[in-house]
């Protein structure tokens, strides 16, 4: 009995390297290959955003300011990996947890270059540097890597409507009345989106993390 014991831990050894070679080639050709969105451009019936058909869809130009009164531009995107949201300070609902989650992405990719973190306020009137400063240090924000946008609200929803492809409307002076997306999106150097992610979900936002890994692994 002791025989065969010996011969079934022996056959298990041998074969166990060979089906984790096998696991690990498959897991690495079907999950780790991040999708690149939009290559043939938006398809889209609205008439305001000028996407071009057939062309890569790229984050379009901008220029806000941040926390700081420093100006933000689509700059800011280019030859980084960058994780994006949309929120305001004043949110009741779904913020909050938005950005739980988004510090946790902070705390992952502390000290990393690689990687950077912006959120546009959806409430830029009241949302003044000022306030997204003060807003961040009471949340523990480090705004060397994770900078909070305000500007123009008109800029701003263009710009998550045709750049980011979510939707957003304005609420007025309801809190509860905003319309914006709990989605993260994952931006390439190249201002690629290259994923979206349940902000509001712990497990989608370890895939994000994960994912967010890949993207520096494919720029080395």
């Amino acid at each position: 009995m002791r025989k065969e014991i010996k011969i079934i831990v022996l056959v298990v050894l041998l074969i166990l390297p060979v089906a984790i070679a096998i696991f690990l080639i498959s897991f690495g050709e079907n999950e780790y290959e991040l999708d690149v969105y939009y290559p043939n451009g938006v398809i889209s019936t609205n008439t305001f955003c000028n996407y071009v058909e057939g062309e890569q869809h790229y984050i379009p130009n901008f220029n806000l300011i941040d926390q700081d009164s420093s100006i933000i531009t689509q700059a800011k995107l280019e030859g980084n990996i960058t994780v994006v949201s949309f929120f305001f300070t004043s949110c009741p609902t779904i913020c909050p947890t938005m950005n739980s989650e988004m510090l946790r992405v902070q705390e992952t990719f502390e000290g990393n270059a690689n990687i950077q973190m912006v959120s546009f306020s959806v409430d830029p009137e009241y949302d003044t540097p000022e306030v997204l400063r003060e807003y961040g240090g009471r949340l523990g924000v480090d705004h060397s890597q994770w900078s909070m946008v305000t500007g123009p609200r008109d800029d701003i929803y263009m710009l998550a409507r045709c750049g980011f492809i979510l939707p957003v409307e304005h609420g007025g002076n309801d809190p509860y009345e905003f319309i914006h997306s709990e989605k993260f999106i994952l931006v390439d150097r190249e201002k690629r989106i290259r994923g979206y992610y349940d902000g509001t979900s712990r497990k989608d936002i370890d895939r994000l993390i994960i994912e967010a890994q890949v993207l520096i692994t494919e720029y080395d």
